[in-house]
């Protein structure tokens, strides 16, 4: 949804009907993924692709229809080896795509997700009888949930929004709410996941931080670094990094959205910068909160911040001393000891929220 929100957004303001194709299955050398989108108006503007263009047409005028009638449809189509073979692929493919209307409540909640980097799902009710189609709920990582009900898939939806896998689910008369059904013996939902990207957040400029935010941008994390002295947060010596920002932590931490997929190191080795940074940080729902030292530091370290008002609960969150234990020396080994980590506590939480 990121690369059409824009568009997307535009048009509402416009007060223009948006009919939105999703991709919500996909069988063979399928020229786009699940979840792909495609969005149009009336008049003929576009935004995103469902198929490369094999099937574009098609979808744009069951998208006329669907704006006009207001009614979803789901759509069926066998790629041809041909066809696919113009559009790039090696070999045929089928999808299946969903094209209903885009409302307010819905863009809004894409726009929230994507603004502030919250795991996000959305499921929609893609076959059924037609008091059921179309039927959509929305829930976020922090719970908040709009929409329809669908209580009944809430078990499914907070499996998609811990994995981050998107699916699609049937629901037989017998979990369904009574007289709910015509003649249908059930409904087929389609729940979307979206999962920002991991964020890390170093707190201090130096070598560890330099070394630790090249991995991690390798890896696909969006690399923060925040540090009060300015000849350490400055672009020469992070020209790789997403966002520098020259402010003591516990103020730039504000300005920052620490949701579930966050990690935050604290690398500076001064208390005056690293416990303003922890506390904010083990406040959040960051996932991860690691803090450099060894463990006579740490000691101390927890002394200071008790005494600040924070419980051994919450300060048992803290990872320290930080890294896993490589026998690393070199602030490049540090770096992938930090970085290896807080990957295992990423995967971790994910295996956990799935149970």
């Amino acid at each position: 949804m990121r690369d059409i929100l824009p568009d997307t957004e535009k048009w509402m303001a416009e007060q223009r009907s948006i009919a939105i194709a999703t991709v919500v299955q996909t069988w063979g050398s399928a020229p786009r993924s699940v979840g792909s989108k495609m969005a149009l108006t009336l008049d003929g503007k576009l935004s995103g692709s469902v198929s490369g263009g094999c099937v574009e047409s098609a979808v744009i005028e069951a998208g006329l229809e669907v704006i006009e009638s207001d009614t979803p449809q789901l759509l069926h189509f066998g790629v041809a080896d041909e066809t696919a073979w113009e559009v790039g692929l090696a070999c045929g493919g089928t999808i299946e795509v969903f094209v209903e209307q885009l409302t307010p409540l819905v863009l809004a909640f894409w726009r929230d997700a994507a603004e502030k980097e919250m795991a996000a799902v959305v499921a929609t009710v893609i076959r059924g009888d037609s008091n059921w189609l179309g039927k959509k709920m929305l829930l976020n990582e922090l719970g908040v949930a709009l929409g329809d009900d669908l209580s009944f898939a809430l078990s499914t939806m907070k499996q998609a929004l811990a994995s981050g896998q998107s699916k699609r689910q049937s629901y037989s008369r017998e979990v369904l709410p009574p007289h709910s059904l015509g003649p249908s013996a059930q409904i087929e939902l389609f729940v979307e996941a979206y999962s920002p990207a991991p964020q890390l957040v170093c707190i201090g400029g130096g070598h560890i931080t330099i070394a630790l935010t090249q991995l991690a941008k390798i890896i696909g994390y969006r690399t923060i670094v925040i540090d009060p002295r300015a000849a350490f947060a400055n672009a020469e010596r992070f020209p790789h990094v997403d966002q520098l920002i020259a402010k003591w932590p516990n103020e730039a931490l504000q300005q920052l959205t620490l949701s579930r997929s966050t990690a935050i190191a604290a690398l500076t080795h001064d208390p005056k910068i690293d416990d303003k940074a922890l506390i904010a940080a083990l406040q959040s729902h960051a996932f991860y909160v690691g803090a450099l030292g060894s463990k006579k530091t740490h000691t101390q370290r927890v002394e200071r911040l008790k005494q600040a008002g924070l419980s051994d609960e919450t300060l048992a969150r803290i990872h320290a001393p930080i890294g896993l234990d490589i026998g690393a020396h070199t602030p490049e080994e540090i770096a992938l000891a930090v970085l290896a980590e807080i990957v295992g506590a990423r995967n971790k939480r994910t295996i956990d929220d799935r149970r």
